[in-house]
């Protein structure tokens, strides 16, 4: 079929434009991101976990939602070929059965007010399970200390999706404490050297578009439904993406993963017709991608271009596996941004998501 995409995309490298529409600036808490790993790092080697280290594990679960839960998906995503224990991510008010007094759970609600996390930590809390608790504050902050439980406490004033370095690399150091990952340390330390140098050359608004590796994908992307493509293993990735569309760009998207798209989602892009017109196909690869799963990527791309979509194969970029999928990540995060500038939408406010919370509160 063949797909007409004639568009006119506004100039992105307009910092006039930018901050008209950026009245909050997302801009600024994009570009302190590194910043914000380094200072997560830091807090992260001062929790105080001696006493957790001498238990023995027989599940780890993560309990959050929303920006307080990717992180979980990232650690899962990032750990899981050297982990020895299962490791669940609960996006609930209930836990999984098997939580009992042998799992180690944390409890990740940015604003402590999370009333499905709340409700989550009180059934860990019931089952004796061990509990380790990732908040600003709120009553979470004060339930782990009115119940001795292990806290770690990070700033205040984000936006939870914007404080990703704060839940994911804590869990990381905390995890490595307890003896059930290796010292990553050094590892985080070079990856947030390498995200400052991505940032300046190919993500920042100060980059030109035409060096700009976001502002070019969100340009081809604007007016499109963007299907998002990843390996399980960066299914984490294809998750950020899409929340990150929507939470910013005030976009929706889907993401989904190989193989598993190939034994169903392949198929469904047929109908509806008019709708696919304006879809475009993102896949997120990497390097260390299973060989067949690098295979099925490259057909499912020369199947879909040979119908008439488009299609972008973005690689992730660093010399180890965390640089990798955090560039992918920041990647995502900014065009997630230039495509709320195209958009014309202040990328900050949630408005659904507040008056959502305002009439559960009722």
């Amino acid at each position: 079929m063949a797909i007409s995409k004639n568009k006119t995309v506004p100039n992105l490298d307009s910092v006039e434009m930018i901050s008209s529409i950026d009245k909050e600036n997302m801009a600024r808490l994009l570009t302190s991101f590194p910043e914000q790993c380094r200072e997560a790092l830091s807090i992260g080697e001062r929790a105080e976990l001696k006493d957790l280290a001498q238990k023995k594990y027989a599940n780890i679960v993560f309990t959050g939602l929303g920006g307080s839960a990717i992180g979980a998906d990232m650690v899962n995503g990032y750990l899981h070929k050297e982990m020895k224990l299962p490791l669940f991510v609960n996006r609930n008010y209930v836990l999984p059965g098997f939580v009992d007094a042998q799992s180690l759970v944390f409890a990740v609600s940015y604003s402590g007010n999370t009333e499905e996390t709340l409700a989550a930590y009180e059934v860990a809390l019931k089952r004796d399970a061990t509990i380790i608790v990732i908040t600003s504050g709120g009553k979470l902050e004060e339930l782990a200390s009115k119940n001795g439980n292990a806290l770690i406490t990070i700033p205040k004033g984000y936006p939870p999706r914007c404080a990703l370095g704060y839940s994911f690399i804590p869990a990381i150091i905390a995890l490595s404490k307890l003896g059930l990952a290796k010292d990553k340390k050094d590892i985080i330390k070079k990856a947030i050297d390498f995200l400052e140098t991505l940032k300046t050359e190919k993500l920042a608004p100060e980059v030109a578009n035409e060096n700009n590796i976001s502002k070019s994908i969100a340009s081809k992307i604007f007016g499109t439904f963007s299907t998002i493509y990843a390996s399980e293993t960066l299914g984490s990735v294809a998750t950020r993406w899409r929340g990150q569309l929507a939470e910013n760009a005030k976009t929706l998207s889907s993401a989904h993963v190989f193989p598993e798209m190939n034994h169903n989602e392949i198929v469904g892009w047929v109908n509806p017709r008019k709708m696919l017109d304006n879809f475009t196909a993102i896949i997120l690869k990497d390097v260390d991608d299973q060989p067949r799963i690098k295979k099925r990527m490259d057909i499912t791309a020369s199947i879909l271009k040979n119908e008439g979509f488009s299609v972008l194969e973005l690689e992730s970029q660093g010399e180890n596996f965390l640089e990798r999928m955090l560039s992918l990540v920041y990647t995502g995060d900014f065009v997630s941004f230039y495509l709320s500038i195209l958009n014309g939408i202040d990328p900050t406010p949630v408005e659904r998501i507040t008056y959502l919370k305002k009439r559960l509160a009722e």
